[in-house]
C-alpha cells in the first residue's frame, strides 16, 4: 500500500466536518487549523448556507480543499445551496438523507431516483455533480435487492454514491462485497469504525470493529475516503487525529503537509 500511484494515495486525507461540529461552532477558525495540522488536506462541509463566504476564506487559511458538500437540495433551496456549494470550491453535492419511507419500496425507491436525477440536471448546469449518501435504511429489502441497490441502477449515469460504510454495516451488509457491486457509481466513502451497532459511539478509524482494510481496497473507482465520526464518547478531535494516523500507519493515506502536529 506505500505505492504513491495507488488510487488510494491519489487524492488528500479527508474529514467531513459534521464530526467537529461543536468544536467548529465555539472556533472555527481554531479548528480548521487543527485539521491541517493533523494532516488533513480536504473536508466536506454540511452547511454552506450559514456563511458560505466566511468558511471560505477559513478554509483557504487553513490551506483545506473541499472535496464535496451535504447540502439537503430535495428539501431546500436548490439553488442557494448550488451557489453555497461553488462559493466554497466544491464539485460535487451531496443529498444526505432521504425519508426512509422513500425506500420502502420499488415504485418508492424509482420515484426518488427520478427526483434526484432531475436534481442532477439543475447540477449540471450550474457545473456540479451530484450524490446521495446512505444511512442504515437504504437497505431494506426490495424484491430481493438492497434498496440502495436498486437505487443505483435507477439513476443517471452522472449521479454518484457516496457510501457510508459504517451504515451499511449497521445494516448487515458485507461492505466489500457491496461496493464491488456498486462499482463505478461509488465515487465517495465515509470512512467510520466502532462497534457496529445503531446507538453506541463511534471510535477512531482502527480502534473498533469494521474491516477497514478489505473497505478500502473493494472498489478502485473510489475519488474521496472521508473520515467521520457522528458521535465519539472520547475527545473527538483527538479521535480525527488518530483516524488519520492509523490510515498512515496502514498505507492508505498521505498526510498533507507531512505530518500530526499534535
Amino acid at each position: 500500500m506505500s505505492d504513491p500511484t495507488s488510487p488510494i494515495l491519489s487524492t488528500p486525507p479527508a474529514v467531513q466536518l459534521y464530526t467537529v461540529r461543536e468544536q467548529l461552532a465555539a472556533d472555527r477558525v481554531g479548528v480548521l487549523a487543527a485539521l491541517a495540522g493533523f494532516g488533513y488536506g480536504a473536508v466536506e462541509p454540511f452547511d454552506v448556507l450559514t456563511d458560505a463566504p466566511g468558511l471560505r476564506d477559513d478554509l483557504d487559511a487553513a490551506g483545506l480543499a473541499v472535496c464535496a458538500v451535504h447540502a439537503p437540495v430535495l428539501s431546500e433551496d436548490v439553488d442557494a445551496l448550488f451557489d453555497g456549494a461553488r462559493t466554497v470550491g466544491a464539485d460535487t453535492v451531496i443529498v444526505p438523507v432521504a425519508p426512509p419511507e422513500r425506500f420502502g419500496d420499488r415504485d418508492a425507491v424509482t420515484a426518488l431516483a427520478a427526483e434526484l436525477n432531475a436534481v442532477a440536471s439543475r447540477a449540471a448546469d450550474a457545473g456540479l455533480r451530484l450524490g446521495y449518501h446512505n444511512h442504515e435504511f437504504e437497505f431494506t429489502d426490495v424484491d430481493g435487492t438492497p434498496a440502495l441497490v436498486v437505487l443505483a441502477d435507477a439513476l443517471a449515469p452522472e449521479v454518484v454514491l457516496e457510501v457510508d460504510t459504517y451504515w451499511a454495516a449497521v445494516a448487515g451488509q458485507d461492505v466489500p462485497a457491496l461496493l464491488r457491486r456498486l462499482g463505478d457509481r461509488v465515487r465517495y466513502l465515509h470512512v467510520k469504525d466502532g462497534p457496529v451497532t445503531r446507538t453506541d459511539p463511534m471510535t477512531a478509524v482502527g480502534a473498533g470493529r469494521m474491516p477497514v482494510a478489505e473497505v478500502l481496497t473493494a472498489n478502485p473507482a473510489v475519488e474521496w475516503r472521508v473520515v467521520e465520526l457522528d458521535d465519539c464518547a472520547t475527545d473527538v478531535l483527538a479521535a480525527v487525529g488518530d483516524s488519520l494516523d492509523w490510515l498512515r500507519d496502514n498505507g492508505f493515506a498521505h498526510p498533507a503537509g507531512g505530518g500530526s502536529d499534535r
